[in-house]
């Protein structure tokens, strides 16, 4: 049994998930070890060391949980390998080779990567896999449909995206090879088998997304929606316990939520 509290520190201190994290961590019983800014800043009203380069303060910790940007995942990954920190990843829109380097860093260290934290989310993009595996893309048209506050930079978004590729999973496809996004003028019919995507944004909010089976008989739809972004802190913090102790690897929510015992 570990004696001593974990020790956690945050990428991207300053940013929105990064402020509600520095609350989360305590309270969580885990000891905030400082975090990182884009050039080292300290954050007003926050007693912790700050860095400007992540291999600082994963030397200062037991896992890092990150929620900054794409372009500094590879440059994360390897210090966090270097320094053998675990790491709680919530960065979306990687690029496969940004995703390459995540899954050299798993090879190292034990690694939860989630598009979302939610464990609401966990279990509606659980459930757009199975039912992707029980009603066939011949028979049932899936449509994903999001909404985000009007600040949101990237579409869909990287959880609508998630959602998307549990229903491909479940059908034994590759989302790639039929996503339908951004659909406009004069599009033809709408594709066999064709999972489709749709963004709305406007105001302040944190974030819906539904997955939606039709056919010609009947309609499902699967809803979440978050109404405070505490759900991600306090999900990532959840995931960073978790970690501790565990051997290198690759791991999600569903393992964090123990959805795969068994499996």
């Amino acid at each position: 049994m570990n004696a001593q509290p974990l020790r956690i520190g945050i990428a991207g201190l300053n940013g929105r998930v990064g402020r509600l994290l520095a609350e989360e961590v305590p309270a969580g019983g885990a000891v905030l070890a400082g975090g990182t800014t884009r050039d080292g800043t300290p954050v007003a009203g926050l007693d912790c060391p700050v860095h400007a380069h992540i291999a600082d303060l994963a030397r200062e910790c037991d896992v890092v949980i990150d929620f900054t940007h794409a372009s500094t995942v590879a440059a994360h990954a390897t210090a966090l390998a270097e320094t053998g920190t675990a790491w709680v990843l919530g960065t979306t829109g990687l690029s496969p080779a940004q995703q390459q380097a995540v899954d050299a860093a798993a090879r190292q260290v034990g690694v939860v990567q989630a598009a979302n934290f939610s464990p609401g989310v966990t279990l509606v993009t659980r459930l757009a896999r199975q039912m992707g595996a029980a009603l066939p893309g011949s028979d049932y048209d899936a449509e994903i449909l999001e909404m985000h506050h009007r600040q949101k930079v990237d579409a869909p978004s990287g959880t609508a995206l998630a959602m998307g590729r549990a229903v491909a999973d479940g059908r034994g496809i590759r989302l790639e090879d039929h996503i339908e996004s951004g659909r406009d003028g004069h599009t033809g019919p709408r594709a066999d088998g064709a999972i489709g995507f749709a963004a709305l944004r406007g105001g302040q909010i944190v974030g819906e997304h539904s997955v939606i089976f039709t056919s010609g008989h009947e309609q499902i739809v699967l809803t979440h929606r978050s109404f405070d972004r505490r759900v991600y802190a306090t999900g990532a913090v959840r995931a960073a316990k978790w970690l501790r102790g565990r051997p290198a690897g690759l791991y999600d929510m569903e393992d964090v939520l123990d959805l795969n015992a068994g499996s």
